[in-house]
C-alpha cells in the first residue's frame, strides 16, 4: 500500500504543483521552462509507475474489503465510464458544442471515471486510489475556476463533438475487451 500511496503523492502532488502559481513560477525561473517540464514529466512518470506497481501488489498480497458493492450501481458505472471517455477525447477535439458545455473535459472525465470506479470497487485500496483522484479533480477544477480560467468557449455542434462521440463510445466498448487484459479485472 506504501507504493500505492507514495506514487500518488508524486504523481497528483506534481499535478497539483499547477496550481501553485507563484511556486510554479519561481520554479521555472530558477531551472528555466525545459529543466522544469523534464523534471515534471519524470516526476509524473515516477508516479504513476508506483500507482501502477502499488495498486497491483495490493491487489495480489490481499484485498481489504471495507463495503460489498450493491448490483444496481454497475449500470450507473458504466454510463459515467462513457461519459468518462467522451470527455477524454473532447478534451483534445476541435472546441465545439460538448467540450464547451464541459468547459475542463479532461477534469470532467477525471472525475466521472474515479467516480465509477469507487461506486463499483469498495475496497480499501480502490478507494484510496479513486478517492484521490476524484479529490484532486475536484480540487483542480475549483484552482482553474478561482484562477478565472472559463475553459473552452461554448459554441454550436461541430465535426469535434461527432468525433469525440464516436471515438469515445469506441474507446469505451474497446475497455470490455481491454479492461479484463490489462487490469485483469472483467468490468461485469
Amino acid at each position: 500500500m506504501l507504493l500505492l500511496i507514495t506514487g500518488l503523492v508524486l504523481f497528483l502532488g506534481v499535478h497539483m504543483l499547477t496550481t501553485a502559481r507563484h511556486t510554479r513560477g519561481a520554479l521555472m525561473a530558477r531551472l528555466g521552462e525545459g529543466a522544469y517540464k523534464g523534471l515534471y514529466s519524470i516526476v509524473a512518470a515516477a508516479g504513476l509507475v508506483l500507482i501502477v506497481w502499488g495498486f497491483g501488489r495490493y491487489r495480489s498480497s490481499g484485498y481489504i474489503p471495507v463495503w460489498d458493492t450493491p448490483a444496481w450501481l454497475l449500470p450507473i458505472a458504466l454510463v459515467l465510464m462513457w461519459f468518462s471517455f467522451v470527455a477524454l477525447v473532447a478534451t483534445y477535439a476541435q472546441a465545439g458544442k460538448l467540450k464547451g458545455l464541459l468547459r475542463h473535459p479532461m477534469l470532467a472525465g477525471i472525475k466521472a471515471w474515479a467516480l465509477a470506479h469507487l461506486l463499483v470497487n469498495g475496497d480499501l485500496g480502490s478507494i484510496i486510489l479513486f478517492g484521490a483522484f476524484l479529490a484532486w479533480a475536484v480540487y483542480d477544477r475549483i484552482a482553474v475556476k478561482r484562477r478565472g480560467d472559463t475553459g473552452a468557449p461554448r459554441s454550436d455542434f461541430t465535426l469535434g463533438d461527432a468525433v469525440s462521440l464516436l471515438a469515445g463510445s469506441a474507446l469505451y466498448a474497446s475497455m470490455f475487451w481491454l479492461h479484463p487484459w490489462l487490469i485483469g479485472v472483467p468490468i461485469t
